[in-house]
């Protein structure tokens, strides 16, 4: 008489699984046809609100009134906390619209400033020399209203760099969204639903294992994730223009990335399963998890326009670093050990919430 094979069980529950999951419209919608209607929508309409964003060279003067007066301009924000070599390199990728250095000198031109755009975002480097001129010649004509030599002069250079387009932030933010959803959600219900309705019990009737249970679900919902994350990536790509710096490579370290996630996401799913009481109390439970971290880990907008007391707690969510890594290797063509600040953080998140999940998970 032959053994048992467990292999072959953990395949059976799997495939079972998955077919549920594609036969579920909840499903379906949630974990990937509304993340690419958020696509279609934020790549069509941009960015939202206008700001220019320009970062404010390390060696400028930022004690003359010229800075002042810029600082009042509402749709300027200026950077001051990126250090030069970030600066210079957020400017290369259009995430950064100019950096600006203000000088001031003996005699005349009393201040000297040296701009510098981008190509990658040339609408906002040209919206911002339109505001520097007009400030410009407010200052210099109010400084010395009847001498035609300038208080303060402008030089301007341009460097090319890669466009950075709003599809290029939103993609990412969008993936991590439905890896959430997938995670937290599915793995809840369905671990409740086989409980209350005895399933998970006469599986104990039966050879099966307790590993072969978990194992089943589990590579059922990363076979939905993965293939809902190439889905996203390809409309992406080819309808939208999401950047590939390194093509499929790019691809699939995007999806070892996705795998991560939704590992780690899956862990808050078994931790609300054992917790909640029935059905009815899953979707509160799984929001206070997936809502704060939907709307503070740059979904769709960046961190940075958060007020500063806001911006550590956006930090401290897994979200937050799965999108950032996720950007970072598919603008910036970063390998995986380019972001292992992001997955090392990822991996002290995993470790801790199955440590929890392994003291609330209830079987029966």
């Amino acid at each position: 008489m032959t053994s048992y094979n467990n292999t072959r069980a953990t395949l059976a529950i799997a495939k079972a699984s998955l077919r549920s999951i594609f036969r579920s419209p909840s499903a379906v919608v949630f974990s990937l046809l509304f993340p690419l209607i958020f696509i279609v929508i934020f790549a069509n309409i941009g960015g939202g609100a206008v700001s220019v964003d320009v970062g404010l060279a390390k060696s400028s003067d930022t004690l003359n009134p010229i800075y002042q007066l810029l600082k009042n301009y509402k749709v300027v924000r200026i950077i001051t906390k990126q250090s030069q070599a970030e600066m210079n390199k957020n400017l290369d990728k259009g995430s950064l619209d100019a950096i600006i250095d203000i000088q001031k000198r003996n005699g005349l031109p009393a201040f000297t400033i040296d701009v510098k755009y981008t190509a990658a975002s040339q609408e906002k480097g040209n919206m911002l020399r339109s505001m520097l001129k007009s400030l410009l010649y407010q200052f210099n004509t109010q400084a010395m209203p009847n001498n035609a030599q300038k208080v303060a002069t402008m030089t301007e250079t341009t460097i090319k760099g890669r466009e950075y387009k709003y599809i290029d932030f939103i993609l990412p933010g969008q993936l991590g969204f439905s890896l959430l959803n997938i995670g937290v959600f599915g793995t809840a219900f369905v671990f409740l639903s086989l409980r209350q309705t005895l399933v998970i019990k006469r599986f104990f009737a039966t050879p099966v294992k307790r590993y072969s249970i978990i194992t089943g679900e589990m590579l059922a919902r990363v076979s939905f994730a993965l293939l809902g994350a190439i889905v996203i990536i390809s409309v992406g790509h080819f309808a939208f223009g999401f950047t590939l710096v390194n093509g499929i490579v790019t691809v699939l370290n995007m999806l070892l990335l996705s795998f991560a996630g939704l590992i780690i996401f899956m862990g808050f799913g078994f931790i609300i399963s054992g917790v909640a009481k029935n059905e009815t109390s899953i979707p509160p439970l799984s929001n206070i998890i997936t809502l704060p971290q939907f709307l503070l880990s740059g979904t769709f907008f960046s961190t940075a326009a958060f007020p500063s007391w806001l911006q550590p707690v956006s930090n401290a969510l897994p979200l937050t670093h799965l999108n950032n890594a996720m950007r970072k290797v598919a603008f910036e063509g970063a390998g995986l050990g380019d972001v292992t600040h992001q997955l090392l953080i990822l991996l002290i998140w995993g470790i801790g919430i199955y440590a929890v999940a392994i003291k609330t998970f209830k079987w029966e």
